[in-house]
């Protein structure tokens, strides 16, 4: 068991052992005096001789333990029990696990938890980069580590792999494994335009029928402003330049999406980022939260002479993704994704269950403080003749 505190700098608190010494050398113990026959003939003023005396010095030291031990509560005293040295192997569960020789190290799967690798392999993390890191913390500093990762990685953060050791990088083959592919559903288009918008509104019903599958109708659904939204809409396209009601304000705010022509009001304050490009980079539309939705607005208007966009073969796709932006890609060659040392000086190892101490020291603290209240009232304290 190794001792360590979680908040050193509570050790400060350690000056107030100063109270109970000041309080002890300014005060005298009671006196009580003896008069008898000889003091007649003795000076009656005579000149004190003054030294440092410490009175009741058991109570001094009760009271100096008491405030340690409050200072060491305050600093958070834990214990961190000892781990195994032995080398760490851990493996991915997307590696066959047979392909991986057991040399008597300690072998883990890189899962939640680290299981052993004894257990049928769990289902795929999804961050295993995160796990990597909370292995290499959890390890002591001088037992070597070893990971053994598939050719590619899914799942992997934008973040550079940083380690505070080197460790061993391996590929191994991958276990067969049944990866589901689920193909994104095209959004389903809900216009509301007025009288000067109506014109747009082809160019959306030309993307909501590229989006279709063959011999299905598009999922498109125009109407005039005044006209209610459909229960299960999710993305609105708004043409017109009059306010949108209330009714779809809190659509929105409930998490729709709302694409905006460029002379429409948006609900959306502060700034917005841009969303969507031309070939030369000028934007053509930004985003904005709004509640839990988004919404968009464009910057031009709609027709070809202003935004040759809408004509080009791309329209379809560039909405899709302005409207449902796609996930970020997660996957990485391993070979590409090795990690980097990078120490951190004067960093303890990581440990998840370590032991607190802090329901012992105030066991500790009420008993000396029971001491200290009796050594402090008892009736026969010490008196000085």
């Amino acid at each position: 068991m190794t001792p360590t505190l979680l908040l050193p700098a509570a050790l400060g608190a350690l000056i107030a052992i100063a109270v109970p010494l000041a309080i002890h050398i300014a005060r005298r113990t009671e006196t009580q005096t003896i008069d008898f026959a000889a003091l007649r003939w003795l000076n009656p003023n005579p000149r004190p001789v003054r030294r440092l005396r410490l009175d009741e010095r058991v109570l001094l030291a009760v009271r100096i333990a008491l405030i340690v031990a409050i200072a060491l509560l305050l600093a958070r005293p834990v214990t961190r029990p000892p781990g195994d040295d032995r080398p760490v192997v851990a493996v991915s569960p997307a590696v066959n696990i047979a392909e991986v020789p057991d040399r008597g190290e300690r072998r883990v799967w890189l899962a939640p938890g680290f299981p052993g690798v004894d257990r049928p392999a769990p289902a795929l993390p999804t961050n295993p980069a995160s796990l990597i890191r909370q292995l290499d913390a959890e390890t002591p500093a001088r037992t070597p580590i070893a990971v053994v990762m598939p050719p590619e990685l899914t799942g992997v953060d934008a973040q550079r792999l940083y380690l505070s050791r080197e460790v061993d990088w391996r590929i191994a083959a991958s276990s067969p494994r049944p990866e589901p592919v689920v193909a994104r559903a095209p959004p389903a288009l809900s216009v509301r335009y007025s009288s000067d918008g109506e014109d747009a509104v082809r160019y959306f019903r030309a993307a909501a029928t590229a989006f279709a599958e063959p011999g299905k109708p598009p999922a498109f659904e125009a109407a005039p402003v005044d006209r209610p939204l459909p229960r299960n809409a999710r993305y609105l396209v708004w043409l017109s330049s009059a306010p949108m009601p209330a009714t779809i304000l809190d659509w929105i705010e409930d998490g729709g999406v709302a694409l905006l022509a460029h002379d429409a009001p948006s609900p959306v304050e502060g700034g917005q980022r841009v969303t969507w490009r031309n070939a030369t980079g000028e934007p053509l539309a930004s985003a904005g939260r709004f509640g839990k939705g988004r919404v968009l607005r464009l910057t031009r208007p709609l027709e070809p002479r202003a935004m040759p966009a809408l004509v080009e073969s791309d329209f379809p796709a560039a909405l899709w993704s302005l409207l449902d932006p796609p996930p970020a890609p997660d996957r990485v060659a391993a070979a590409d994704y090795a990690p980097t040392v990078r120490a951190t000086p004067g960093a303890s190892p990581y440990n998840p269950h370590p032991v607190d101490l802090r329901p012992w020291l105030a066991v500790a603290i009420a008993a000396l403080f029971a001491v200290e209240r009796w050594l402090a009232t008892r009736r026969r304290r010490p008196v000085a003749a």
